[in-house]
């Protein structure tokens, strides 16, 4: 569609087939998930979604993107889910639903999980296999939910953890930054103590 030099049939789609909500799946914003994935990278959706916003806006119609999301596929590491979780947060978005990858026979993503190569190149893939990261991964993309606090905080602690291991400078870190994590973290607390009591200064 974003190829398509003429944008009839985009205008076409936001005018008329449009009730409201369209729903899309960028999976991941991460490039290297992306491309165990098969799909294109993420300035692709991103000029989607400000071409569709733009069209809504001339043709005069109030219309959002349901984005479906993805975590634990294999090629994406925990910094890969952090990356996400930030975008989550820097453009407001707050997922009802998140799929978990789970393997189904007769898809190459199926044979990276199991080999941990990438069928087309050989090459190896990261696949989050524990219970642990998994449920880590999940819970960073929807970071605001009370009941995933004590999981996104652990994948953030860890993710600060071993990155800090790796480069003599924090702030060049590019898939998050402190005072966004300190932000995310405690917007999460202030949740969680709102919804269930709890004492002490955040």
């Amino acid at each position: 569609l974003m190829l398509d030099r003429d944008d009839r049939f985009f205008r076409k789609l936001v005018r008329d087939n449009v009730s409201g909500q369209l729903k899309v799946a960028p999976e991941h914003c991460a490039d290297g998930v992306l491309d165990a994935m098969g799909k294109p990278h993420f300035d692709v959706y991103e000029a989607f979604r400000k071409k569709y916003f733009a069209l809504s806006k001339e043709i005069g119609k109030e219309q959002y993107l349901v984005p479906y999301l993805m975590s634990s596929h294999p090629g994406s590491t925990l910094d890969d889910a952090i990356e996400l979780a930030l975008y989550l947060k820097k453009n407001k978005i707050n997922p009802e639903q998140v799929q978990d990858f789970y393997p189904t026979p007769g898809t190459a993503s199926t044979v990276m999980f199991y080999t941990g190569l990438d069928p087309f190149t050989l090459k190896e893939v990261y696949v989050p296999r524990t219970a642990e990261e998994k449920r880590m991964q999940r819970a960073l993309l929807q970071w605001r939910r009370p009941e995933m606090h004590r999981d996104v905080v652990a994948a953030l602690n860890k993710g600060l953890k071993d990155k800090l291991n790796t480069i003599e400078n924090p702030s060049t870190w590019p898939f998050i930054v402190f005072e966004d994590a300190r932000a995310m973290m405690k917007s999460v607390v202030r949740e969680k103590i709102e919804k269930f009591g709890s004492a002490g200064r955040i």
